[in-house]
């Protein structure tokens, strides 16, 4: 079985029991759903919009039969997409799958050759449509706002400068490209990393989607239920965070020096004001696991 990240603290948390559904917002290798299912004879409901995430769904459903259930679309749009019921628990791990990562086709890595691409659908614009064909104060922007990348102006510039040559097809001429600006920062950590980040999260609108599913979240579940959102990247963190700050009953003030103002209708309950991250020896285990970053909270009754 694929161990996903922090999946002794998720299942803690979820606390799964028979008969309970739970919603697994980010099948991936389906590591979470088996998890949930394999602790207990509850139901799971599975979302991705990865295509390739489907036929590894369908070993799962002649497994568990009628326990488990995929539906193919974004999890922002899951109210959409899921049967209309109540829900004891979601869960998200966001960010890229391990499939996704070690396939070089799908162009989510700078370590490996492969195209340009980074789209989970594998349909609309491509890294590499931003990248040979936006200007050079869009890409820098890009890189700034979703990468928080210091030199996000000189690598903007030179894109613009090298696709004149040659356009940019490869995973590997970007990567090169960027780090022979940003240069070595420390041991361990790949220049490239901020600029394949800032493009994957602009192509597949994962901070808005991130937003909507939270929002999702909040209408599916039921009163008691648990809202689990594992993360790597400080931006999508920060939108949790926030979110389940205003929604547990604070709203952050535009000054340090003023009190958090009450949010009128509070929806969850916060039990862990700081994340959760994973132990040394998971670190050890999964390197992957080294940035993650876990926050959860339990829904209230009533709110909306």
């Amino acid at each position: 079985m694929h161990e996903p990240v922090m999946v002794k603290e998720v299942l803690e948390i979820l606390g799964p029991r028979d008969q309970e559904t739970y919603i697994d917002a980010t099948f991936g290798a389906g590591g979470y759903s088996e998890s949930i299912m394999e602790k207990a004879k509850c139901f799971v409901v599975a979302l991705d919009r990865d295509p390739e995430a489907s036929p590894r769904a369908l070993s799962f459903q002649k497994k568990y039969q009628e326990r488990f259930s995929f539906y193919e679309g974004r999890f922002g749009e899951m109210e959409k997409l899921v049967p209309s019921i109540e829900y004891d628990g979601i869960v998200f791990d966001i960010g890229v799958s391990s499939p996704q990562i070690d396939d070089p086709i799908r162009g989510f890595s700078f370590r490996m050759e492969g195209p340009l691409d980074m789209r989970m659908e594998k349909k609309g614009l491509s890294a590499a449509d931003v990248v040979n064909g936006f200007e050079e104060k869009e890409i820098a922007r890009i890189i700034w706002v979703y990468g928080e990348e210091r030199r996000s102006r000189a690598i903007a510039r030179a894109i613009v400068a090298t696709r004149k040559e040659q356009p940019f097809e490869t995973t590997t001429h970007l990567a090169d490209l960027v780090r022979s600006i940003v240069g070595v920062e420390r041991p361990g950590f790949d220049p490239a990393t901020r600029t394949f980040q800032a493009l994957r999260l602009y192509v597949n609108d994962e901070l808005g989607e991130l937003e909507r599913g939270l929002e999702a979240s909040e209408k599916l579940l039921k009163t008691g239920g648990r809202l689990v959102v594992v993360c790597f990247h400080s931006l999508e963190d920060r939108i949790v965070k926030n979110f389940l700050k205003t929604r547990s009953g604070g709203l952050a003030n535009p000054s340090r020096y003023l009190p958090d103002a009450p949010y009128q209708n509070p929806t969850f309950q916060l039990k862990d004001r700081k994340a959760l991250t994973p132990g040394e020896a998971e670190i050890k285990r999964n390197p992957r696991a080294r940035s993650a970053r876990l926050r959860w909270a339990i829904r209230l009754e009533g709110g909306l």
